[in-house]
């Protein structure tokens, strides 16, 4: 079925994305998975394509469309690319927003140019050694001294982690437990007491650097708090849903690509004489996943309008997260088989998508946390 969502600039937009992929990442992208993270140009180099800050107003150096099309766009052609390692998404949808809409102007004036150029780069500090999709049992502390924050504490799992010149950083400011007395400090390189530990090392998406930070006796000025002082967990709460679309949206746009190279495979791959493809076992496998495919398509496609009309809620969210990523799951498991041992190998694209892809029913909420929100809805 053609898609209905996009307008010839959406699509004018993607050709604009393929390109820049060609260009700047697929010929480095082998070099970064070595290394353990992506250069510095290649951020700049997105900056110069106007592809970071697609919703930052104009007067700030970014694209001045709120247009959440733009950013699925985005996130379909850096997933069928396998290109996990730049994360313009963070940047974009999950940090942007934070800044867009909660920073004084003074804030926005202070980081939005170079969050657009690529000069800044973002990360956010939610997960800790204790704490992960529970963020009521964050114990990181900040202490009100006057004109700044003392901040103590640590995170794990943090994207961007060795990159970030800017982290948001969630903090208990409050002795009070449970969600109250959370706030957001942004935490900017070279403040004294930040440090980053090692880059870990992960079974996929290895050229997206993920550390753990540490702060130890960290003067946070009072001028980088973000937001609503003990707003935290509502700040965090309001911006969840947009993190968990990107999510899906990327869930569904991998497991469309992962069917497409299979099926191209399966077609030209023989096994007793004849084509794979001319088992009936496989012509099942197929059918079954582009079924599923297609109506997680229909459903995801309706839910990226909704999100672009601002009338989306965190309970569909849930499900288009839910859903998307465990199909991107089960897509890769099946698809791996189909390859057979080819399917094991790393230079193969089924494999990189297995290992890069596993982490998409974790992060943003894992599959079980999705469930209870969309399972308290119903029964509350």
């Amino acid at each position: 079925m053609k898609r209905q969502i996009f307008t010839a600039d959406h699509e004018a937009f993607r050709g604009t994305v393929r390109a820049f992929l060609a260009k700047e990442v697929a010929p480095h992208y082998e070099q970064w998975e070595r290394d353990g993270i992506v250069s510095r140009e290649a951020w700049r180099a997105a900056g110069r394509q106007g592809l970071l800050g697609l919703a930052v107003p104009e007067e700030y150096g970014g694209g001045g469309s709120a247009d959440f099309r733009y950013s699925a766009v985005l996130t379909e052609e850096f997933t069928r690319a396998g290109a996990a390692g730049l994360a313009v998404g963070l940047h974009n949808d999950i940090v942007g927003p934070y800044l867009t809409g909660l920073a004084t102007e003074e804030q926005k004036r202070r980081w939005l140019p170079g969050f657009c150029t690529g000069e800044i780069i973002t990360a956010v500090a939610m997960t800790e050694p204790g704490a992960g999709s529970d963020l009521q049992g964050i114990r990181t502390s900040a202490e009100d001294r006057g004109d700044h924050w003392l901040l103590n504490g640590s995170k794990t799992f943090i994207s961007n982690g060795i990159l970030a010149d800017l982290v948001v950083v969630v903090a208990r400011t409050t002795p009070e437990g449970g969600a109250k007395g959370l706030s957001l400090l942004v935490v900017e390189r070279g403040m004294a007491g930040f440090e980053r530990g090692r880059n870990l090392d992960k079974i996929g998406q290895k050229a997206q650097d993920t550390a753990e930070l540490f702060f130890h006796d960290v003067r946070v000025p009072k001028e980088n708090l973000l937001g609503e002082l003990h707003g935290g967990f509502v700040h965090l709460m309001t911006n969840l849903a947009q993190e968990r679309m990107n999510i899906a949206v990327a869930g569904i746009a991998a497991a469309e690509h992962l069917l497409e190279i299979t099926t191209a495979y399966v077609k030209e791959r023989e096994a007793f004489g004849r084509p794979l493809a001319k088992l009936q076992h496989v012509r099942f496998e197929i059918a079954e996943m582009a079924t599923k495919c297609a109506v997680t398509r229909a459903f995801l496609d309706r839910c990226i309008a909704e999100h672009t009309a601002g009338t989306l809620d965190a309970v569909h969210a849930s499900m288009a997260k839910w859903w998307a990523t465990e199909l991107q799951k089960r897509v890769a498991d099946r698809c791996l088989q189909l390859h057979g041992g080819y399917g094991y190998m790393s230079e193969y694209p089924v494999a990189k998508a297995y290992t890069d892809g596993r982490i998409q029913t974790i992060y943003g909420g894992t599959t079980e946390i999705m469930k209870e929100i969309i399972g308290r809805s119903l029964l509350s």
